[in-house]
């Protein structure tokens, strides 16, 4: 089956409620292709590598997590910006990129998937302003920091840092994947025993030891698969479309 690319647009811009964010990039459609869609292929970033495989595969779009145009970015078309866009024009292929509204999604977004593969019930927002960035929960079985760790391990096949003690028990979650270390503090005040996101900074480490919370840094790329994966898996469902996920291997 195929979907108008204008449909599909706007299916995801009204599912994802882009109009409720101020954010850092431009979300929705921001690379115009052929005007129908039959195979999307989805990654966390529009990278050359991505954008290499989808068309590969025969994507008439590609769904992303991080895509162009940040806000303070050089705006000349040059290097390896140039290179991108050429990819993706003369193949006539679209690209759609949503940041924060795929962040914060409750069903399909990325904190959304990775609490419910951690099995963390009772979800609230870390924050009352974040716009469902970043929540906290509650573990629904017995864990310590390790095994949250050992689970973070499996489930991204990667070395989590774990800043505290293997053996600490952890009963109430918070998290925010990505680069979000500086949610730290919200975490503390939240009452969380452990916070988990993607990345760590020098001053994440002195404030878990000092206000005694367990700290987990499990990858940014790695802890932001699994929003793309589930949206792409519902716009095949949603429109009979087929799905592909590229996974472009990114260490931090």
């Amino acid at each position: 089956m195929a979907v108008a690319l204008r449909e599909l647009t706007a299916y995801l811009d009204n599912f994802l409620e882009t109009s409720k964010f101020r954010d850092y990039a431009p979300n929705g459609l921001q690379v115009e292709g052929r005007p129908e869609v039959r195979l999307i292929a989805s990654g966390v970033t529009a990278s050359q590598r991505l954008l290499e495989a989808a068309v590969d595969c025969g994507a008439d779009a590609i769904v992303v997590h991080h895509g162009y145009f940040w806000k303070g970015e050089d705006p000349a078309v040059v290097g390896m910006k140039r290179r991108r866009l050429a990819t993706l024009l003369a193949h006539d292929i679209s690209l759609l990129a949503y940041h924060l509204p795929l962040d914060a999604h409750p069903v399909v977004g990325n904190n959304a998937r990775l609490g419910a593969l951690l099995g963390v019930g009772d979800v609230a927002p870390l924050m009352a302003d974040s716009d469902g960035v970043g929540n906290v929960g509650l573990l629904t079985a017995p864990s310590t920091a390790g095994d949250l760790r050992e689970r973070l391990a499996t489930l991204t096949q990667r070395e989590p840092l774990l800043v505290g003690e293997e053996a600490a028990p952890v009963h109430r979650v918070a998290w925010c994947t990505g680069a979000a270390q500086g949610y730290i503090d919200a975490a503390v005040a939240a009452g969380a025993d452990l916070f988990i996101t993607g990345e760590a900074s020098e001053q994440t480490v002195h404030t878990a030891r000092e206000e005694g919370i367990q700290f987990i840094a499990a990858g940014h790329h790695a802890t932001e698969r699994y929003g793309v994966q589930a949206l792409g898996a519902h716009l095949a469902e949603q429109f009979g479309l087929e799905h592909r996920y590229i996974e472009i291997d990114n260490p931090v």
